[in-house]
């Protein structure tokens, strides 16, 4: 039957299931945090890790996107050496246009990355107020990430800290290769927790725990938090930033959030990927993180249809489709 020969009084007679609005069936489960602060990362994270290099005006429309999906936290540049991270070697450029965004968009943060000194300096120039380091777990990605050991890492992190909180400066420590490393293997809890604590002692606010090639699964994450607990580090101190390499991003995160992380970074589109894995692919997506949010009722303050359709848009400009799989859902890959 077609909607020609349907009756005019029937016509428009269903209402739209949530689904079909796109949205989830919202069903509380016990021993969950009532609020997620998402830590977005695909402006930085996301962008790095692509081989297309986008037009300074399209990142901070990205940006601005962001912020207008609900996002308060969106991490906008990094301060690395061009020929490192040439993808973003506009952060001079791209940050002036971004800087006045937390006028329009009330509690919105703009966190920067820097890798030394001289990185820290140039945000400072640019009125960062927000920073991040980048240490990591392993002695091997230490070395090929950061050319340093783990202990010259922190070397070389700790003036850093002390000058950001000398000039009233935040800073966040990111702690990468939390649960599995290319090279060494399956990394210990204990390991990760020492360095951790060391970049906590050294003033950072904040530590991110990164599963950078995605091998982590629950118990491990229950593991690793717990082993922080024991130690002293509440999960109020903590976050989660789950690479989806194995399917496993999603399962993690809820395991972190049953261990009271309220803080997850996540990637709009699954933007980035992971350079150290084979077929990896990338960081969590935050449409799907905020699908599940939603569907457990759990506050974010992100609009769904409105950030899937930024990803879409982003995704036009890089020439493919988004990796998200509630993208593909929502608005389709095209």
């Amino acid at each position: 039957m077609t909607d020609q020969t349907v009756p005019t009084e029937q016509r428009g007679s269903h209402e739209p299931t949530v689904l079909e609005l796109g949205l989830p069936m919202r069903v509380r489960a016990d021993g969950l945090p009532q609020r997620v602060r998402i830590h977005e990362v695909g402006p930085r994270d996301g962008l790095q890790n692509e081989s297309v290099s986008l037009p300074v005006e399209v990142k901070a429309e990205f940006i601005a996107r962001l912020a207008r999906a609900g996002l308060r936290t969106v991490e906008a540049a990094s301060f690395v050496h061009p020929r490192w991270v040439p993808q973003l070697a506009d952060a001079e450029e791209l940050f002036p246009q971004v800087a006045q965004l937390p006028q329009q968009y009330p509690g919105l943060r703009l966190p920067v990355l820097v890798p030394n000194e001289r990185g820290l300096d140039r945000a400072l120039a640019l009125g960062a107020t927000e920073i991040a380091v980048f240490g990591s777990a392993t002695e091997t990605f230490a070395a090929r990430n950061l050319n340093r050991t783990v202990a010259e890492s922190l070397e070389m992190f700790a003036p850093v800290v002390r000058r950001a909180a000398e000039a009233g400066v935040t800073v966040r420590g990111y702690l990468s290769m939390c649960f599995g490393d290319p090279w060494e293997g399956p990394v210990p809890a204990q390991q990760v927790v020492a360095v951790g604590q060391a970049l906590l002692e050294l003033g950072c606010a904040e530590l991110s725990l990164g599963d950078t090639i995605g091998t982590g699964t629950p118990g491990q994450v229950e593991g690793l938090l717990g082993a922080f607990a024991a130690a002293g580090v509440g999960p109020e101190r903590l976050a989660v930033h789950f690479h989806d390499t194995y399917g496993q991003a999603l399962v993690n995160t809820l395991a972190a959030l049953r261990c009271g992380v309220t803080v997850v970074d996540a990637s709009a589109g699954g933007l980035g990927g992971c350079p150290y894995a084979k077929s990896a692919t990338g960081n969590l997506a935050t449409e799907d993180l905020v699908w599940m949010l939603d569907g457990l009722g759990i506050e974010t303050g992100v609009d769904l249809a409105a950030l899937a359709a930024t990803s879409q848009w982003l995704a036009g400009h890089l020439g493919r489709p988004s990796p998200s799989r509630a993208v593909r859902a929502l608005v389709g890959a095209g």
